[in-house]
């Protein structure tokens, strides 16, 4: 079975991830994963926050990379519309050899349609009494309720996973860390007999366009956002011939400055490109990859951001 980002979700990490990834359509559920690369005591670690969604409602994980076990600490917390207890709290978890404090507070949050709550909450991670990651709006809020002080170095945003939905595969998009944010819309018309497509918009704008689909089901290509190159890559081979592994796509936004950016023909899913696109997180500020697992219904555009 495929793991998603195994450079920065251990054995443990993956529990949700893992389980949504490779079974098609009827495991899919919404899912936001974002890995963060944060300085614990002068050494750079891998925080990983998924956010989730199903029918039993919302779901909250925040991963530490463990250099020494290799492998995650998790800190997982059920969000339920009629358990509150669990809406705010604290858990205190060992990993990067010292103790490491995770905070949280979604008693106010508001959530839409997707897994993110785009206001009126906190999550927190403090070491040694500095606030090493903080997300959300309710910044004075979780200083204070922590007795933490913002910590000199910022968390960097390196990765981020996110499921979508749909005929179109629409989604808020960030390219680089503190970015602007863009209109993602992917189209890609699997259903055509005589030549099937592929079409990449950002901001209403076509910037990338694939033809003879069922020759070039995998690929690469660089296009230019933000005055910035960002390689794209993209395999839909299981959504083009309906395999019984899926009928899933996989596309990946990746804004890099490295010189190693030759990939065409591996499959996305396969565990090593993944390795490949995150091996150099810990040691490079500035690169970031978007990964988007796309799943075709008859409901049009949604995605976890609207």
């Amino acid at each position: 079975m495929m793991k998603d980002f195994p450079s920065c979700f251990g054995e443990n990490g993956v529990q949700i991830a893992d389980s949504l990834s490779s079974n098609g359509s009827k495991t899919a559920q919404n899912l936001v994963a974002c890995v963060y690369r944060c300085r614990i005591r002068c050494r750079h670690c891998l925080i990983t926050v998924t956010w989730s969604k199903n029918l039993m409602g919302q779901g909250l994980s925040v991963g530490i990379d463990n250099e020494s076990a290799s492998s995650q600490c998790l800190c997982k917390v059920d969000i339920k519309p009629w358990v509150f207890s669990k809406r705010k709290g604290c858990k205190s978890l060992e990993a990067c050899s010292c103790k490491i404090d995770i905070h949280w507070d979604l008693s106010s949050a508001k959530f839409g349609s997707g897994p993110e709550p785009s206001e009126g909450f906190y999550v927190g991670v403090v070491v040694d009494q500095q606030m090493i990651l903080l997300l959300g709006n309710l910044r004075k809020e979780a200083l204070k309720k922590t007795n933490a002080v913002p910590s000199p170095s910022n968390a960097v945003l390196v990765a981020k996973k996110e499921h979508v939905f749909g005929k179109l595969f629409c989604t808020k998009a960030v390219f680089y860390d503190n970015g602007p944010i863009h209109d993602l819309v992917i189209e890609c018309d699997t259903t055509s007999v005589t030549d099937p497509s592929l079409i990449i918009c950002i901001d209403n704008k076509t910037v990338m366009q694939v033809n003879r689909l069922r020759w070039k089901f995998r690929g690469n290509q660089t296009i230019m956002i933000d005055g910035i190159a960002v390689e794209v890559f993209w395999d839909v081979h299981n959504m083009l011939f309906d395999t019984p592994l899926g009928n899933n796509a996989i596309f990946m936004f990746r804004t890099y400055y490295s010189e190693e950016n030759s990939w065409a023909s591996q499959p996305l899913s396969d565990a090593n490109m993944l390795q490949w696109s995150f091996s150099n997180t810990k040691s490079q500020s500035r690169d970031f990859s978007l990964i988007l697992y796309a799943w075709k219904n008859m409901h049009g555009c949604r995605n976890s951001n609207t």
